[in-house]
């Protein structure tokens, strides 16, 4: 039995508003439990020193900063006093609560360089035991939504600091990756949170990439996070930028 046109008509509005009012998770502030509490804590401790001048905000990719990437890190970035505050498994929303719940205070660095979102994209279609076992869904346009949320928030509490914000890197092994795809469309999107003032946009995912698009083992293991080789090539890549930001 066909429905008539206007009630047809209807229901498709219908449905599309659910989908444009339907809750972004993307923004919606969660804590973790267990050891991500007090690796959190930890930040907040280090904040409190008022030591730190440079900043890498993010999750297991800018965590591995202390890993594969420890030795690079040693004479890249400590001399400048940077401190990690990086997280694996993080979405935009935990770093969201984090920002709210004491990172970063106390301490006044000159540059934040971030990266977020990964995860959000890679936790689609899964149940997600913070936002109370829901399937989770973010969408680019979510994700890109979460992360102005976090430059947002730097804004009000380091106004002085400047934001080096870093397109999400590749994932899976070619182009045609879904993961890949969506990582690429929240890139477009929050590029344009760029201002030359004090966010500054680099997309650096080419570095890790075949000419053809394929993403190498050698550099990424898993396809999703850098072995040492690969961290030395992120500093590599945006080394300049943070000496001229850092100024």
């Amino acid at each position: 039995m066909k429905l008539p046109a206007l009630l047809l008509a209807s229901l498709c509005l219908a449905a599309a508003s659910f989908a444009d009012t339907a809750k972004n998770l993307a923004i919606d502030p969660k804590p973790r439990e267990g050891g991500w509490l007090k690796r959190h804590e930890s930040f907040n401790e280090i904040s409190k020193k008022g030591e730190a001048q440079l900043v890498f905000l993010g999750d297991s990719i800018t965590q591995g900063w202390e890993g594969n990437g420890k030795e690079v890190w040693a004479k890249t970035w400590a001399p400048y006093k940077a401190a990690n505050f990086g997280i694996g498994g993080d979405r935009t929303e935990h770093v969201i609560w984090r920002l709210q719940h004491g990172n970063f205070d106390g301490i006044k660095p000159k540059l934040v360089v971030l990266m977020i979102g990964t995860n959000n994209t890679g936790h689609s279609g899964r149940p997600v035991a913070e936002h109370g076992g829901v399937v989770y869904t973010s969408s680019a346009k979510q994700t890109a939504e979460g992360v102005k949320m976090i430059l947002d928030i730097l804004g009000k509490k380091q106004p002085q600091a400047k934001v080096l914000l870093l397109g999400i890197f590749p994932r899976g092994a070619t182009k045609e990756d879904a993961m890949r795809k969506q990582n690429i469309a929240t890139n477009n999107l929050i590029s344009g949170f760029a201002d030359g003032k004090r966010i500054y946009f680099m997309d650096i995912g080419n570095t890790f990439l075949k000419p053809d698009g394929t993403l190498p083992k050698e550099i990424m293991p898993d396809l999703l996070h850098l072995n040492p080789t690969g961290y030395q090539m992120w500093a590599n890549a945006i080394e300049d930028k943070v000496k001229e930001l850092m100024k």
